[in-house]
């Protein structure tokens, strides 16, 4: 696990930027993205860079159960307007929010993950660890599925709604071993919030309790951090 420190989340940005360049170049098709505050840097700076993405496959980690891909908080939404409006792929694939069968929707999302092997997958970090919306306890092996948010992910998440009431309680995640089966891995995350999340990814034992911490195990990861998320490795 190689982990960057920057000194704040636009520095981040450029360093993740290098990351991206160098999987490109090497060969990269299929990148698996994230969404919220964590990479917003990132995407900005793919935006601003002269990479081409027309022939390569994005598949997102996750979506929100109940909204649709025009509702300003789907991540449907967000991946439109700040990447793929800029940067065209090939194709996008996400969850959709609105399937009227949770369970033939999994299915489809992992039928997609299997036919799109992830060459670089990028990730954030909850505060309590999870990785996607894979909460503390998640399996290790596990595939996409339907997942009831904790409390503290959705109080995490409120400040992107009117009210925290308008949080959706469900989500679709790829799951923790999809995740684990990308080529590489690029984790960021900034702020003190997530300084006892990093350290306990990185320096604390392997625990389902942490479910980033299964990381440690993956042959390629880079971990970009600032000084405030990384104020508590040792």
């Amino acid at each position: 696990m190689k982990v960057i420190r920057v000194a704040n989340e636009n520095d981040g940005g450029k360093e993740a930027l290098k990351v991206f360049e160098a999987a490109l170049a090497n060969g990269a098709r299929t990148f698996g993205l994230a969404t919220g505050g964590t990479p917003e840097t990132t995407y900005k700076e793919l935006v601003a860079s002269d990479l081409d993405f027309s022939r390569c496959t994005s598949v997102n980690l996750d979506e929100y159960v109940g909204l649709g891909p025009d509702d300003p908080q789907s991540y449907n939404y967000y991946m439109r307007t700040r990447l793929f409006d800029a940067k065209p792929f090939k194709a996008n694939y996400l969850p959709d929010g609105l399937a009227a069968d949770p369970d033939a929707e999994v299915a489809r999302y992992n039928e997609v993950i299997a036919a799109h092997p992830v060459d670089l997958q990028l990730l954030g970090i909850g505060r309590n660890g999870h990785i996607g919306f894979n909460e503390p306890g998640s399996p290790v092996d596990g595939k996409v599925r339907k997942i009831k948010l904790t409390e503290s992910t959705i109080e995490a998440n409120a400040r992107y709604f009117d009210n925290e009431a308008d949080v959706p309680q469900y989500a679709y995640s790829m799951g923790i071993g999809q995740i684990m089966a990308a080529k590489q891995i690029l984790l960021e995350a900034f702020g003190d919030k997530k300084a006892d999340a990093i350290a306990a990814m990185v320096d604390g034992p392997v625990t389902p309790e942490v479910p980033a911490s299964i990381l440690q195990r993956h042959p390629n990861v880079t971990v970009i951090v600032d000084e405030a998320a990384a104020a508590k490795l040792k």
